[in-house]
């Protein structure tokens, strides 16, 4: 499975950077290397149809629903990559603002709808005949092409890493020259600047308001850099992960006793009640979504119906593959895809959206933003280390869940410990819906 799917990457990075290619030659009349790298590879279309490949293809049989999904997460990877792109580099790659249909200028429906075609058709036809190939290379030249591949790939993104380092401290430096010509030249014409400034303040007030007005800014920005997780950086992020894993359980818990009348867990992990899910959607959302907090409601309804029913999709597949366990099924309800997503709950998470991004969220940022910064950094720490040692036990509680059912004794002294403190009780009153295969 690692195999193939390593394969994939390259075979579809590659053939989008045969893509962009081929579309800047049309554009430009003549060949320019599209992608970041120096290799002929565009890594966001291998990550993107691996991602695909491997939580959608359940949905071969519902093209439709195959498309949507393609768009969807061609989307997603696009505009996350202009956003990194963007940060790394300090400009834009690609700009769409010139089209009417674009999303933040990194995405354009337009073009979305080309890839999400090009996707459905590659895995309702293509991708078959590409593992057919890859299962005819022998065994022992396969591998040695993909660690050959992979220590290129590794060496390219190490050199350009390095490119871009020194392209940034060569712009330091540049930037540091200039400081210094400034300098020299305020220095030679302080004296005048300041006269004329007060003559002109004294002549027209409004200039001078006007430059107070710039430096009341100027210390507005200096005043942020005070304020904890101001933005929405990783500090804000982490605390937002955890509130809303909390809250997120207790408010699934109250859902449940409100509609089944049974007071059941709702937890991810095995320590404290905390949804993962729910907290890993709450900041998700939030980075997502938090530039277009002045949209419409109608907007973010259906953004946060969509990338919910999307989000939770990619959740139930995950947890499938990775811990043979169900957590949730929908086959009962009415408009349900798979058992995983039902339209009902995609409508709760557009609802979601609109409440959290509207009412909830600047009232929980600005009160996250009045934690003072030591004490906030080291907090963070603390819910950070706690809660990746949360998963981890969980995971490796449910492993061991998982393989109790299929009537597998533990193995060594870590499986016996984790039988002895997660056994089948303990994991049924944590996981009361799981079902495990």
């Amino acid at each position: 499975m690692i195999y193939e799917l390593i394969c994939c990457f390259f075979l579809y990075a590659f053939l989008g950077w045969c893509l962009e290619v081929v579309y800047a030659a049309v554009q430009k009349r003549r060949f320019v290397n599209r992608g970041l790298l120096n290799g002929m590879l565009c890594p966001v279309y291998g990550l993107s149809m691996g991602f695909l490949l491997v939580f959608f293809q359940g949905l071969k049989e519902r093209p439709v629903f195959l498309f949507l999904a393609c768009i969807l997460v061609t989307g997603v990877f696009e505009w996350a990559a202009g956003m990194l792109l963007e940060k790394i580099l300090g400009r834009k790659c690609w700009d769409y603002s010139g089209y009417r249909d674009h999303i933040g200028t990194y995405i354009c429906l337009r073009f979305s709808a080309i890839w999400a075609v090009a996707a459905t058709l590659i895995i309702e036809f293509f991708h078959p005949l590409a593992v057919s190939f890859v299962h005819a290379i022998p065994y022992l030249l396969g591998r040695i092409l993909m660690i050959l591949l992979l220590a290129a790939l590794a060496v390219d993104i190490l050199a350009t890493w390095a490119a871009l380092k020194k392209m940034k401290l060569e712009n330091q430096q540049l930037r540091e020259i200039a400081q210094g010509i400034k300098r020299v030249s305020r220095a030679l014409d302080n004296a005048i600047t300041r006269a004329v400034e007060r003559r002109m303040g004294r002549a027209f007030p409004t200039g001078e308001e006007a430059r107070e007005e710039q430096e009341r800014k100027a210390r507005e920005q200096e005043a942020k850099k005070r304020i904890f997780a101001y933005g929405c950086g990783f500090h804000k992020l982490v605390w937002l992960f955890f509130l809303g894993a909390f809250l997120g359980d207790i408010t699934e818990t109250i859902f449940c006793l409100l509609t089944t009348g049974q007071l059941m867990s709702r937890s991810s992990v095995v320590y404290g009640p905390f949804s993962i899910v729910w907290g890993a959607g709450i900041a998700g959302f939030t980075l997502l979504l938090h530039r277009y907090q002045e949209k419409k409601d109608s907007a973010l309804f259906f953004l946060g119906t969509v990338l919910g029913g999307l989000y939770e999709y990619i959740c139930s597949v995950f947890t499938e593959l990775v811990f043979g366990t169900v957590f949730w099924d929908y086959s009962d309800i009415p408009f349900n895809l798979g058992g995983r997503i039902n339209l009902l709950y995609c409508f709760f998470w557009g609802i979601a959206a609109v409440i959290w991004m509207k009412g909830l969220y600047p009232r929980v940022s600005a009160w996250i933003e009045r934690i003072p910064m030591r004490a906030g950094k080291a907090i963070s720490r603390v819910f950070v280390v706690f809660m990746a040692a949360n998963i981890v036990i969980s995971g490796m509680a449910l492993g061991r869940y998982s393989k109790r059912a299929e009537g597998l004794g533990p193995a060594n002294g870590l499986e016996e410990l984790l039988d002895q403190r997660f056994d089948d009780r303990r994991m049924e009153r944590i996981y009361p819906n799981a079902i495990v295969k």
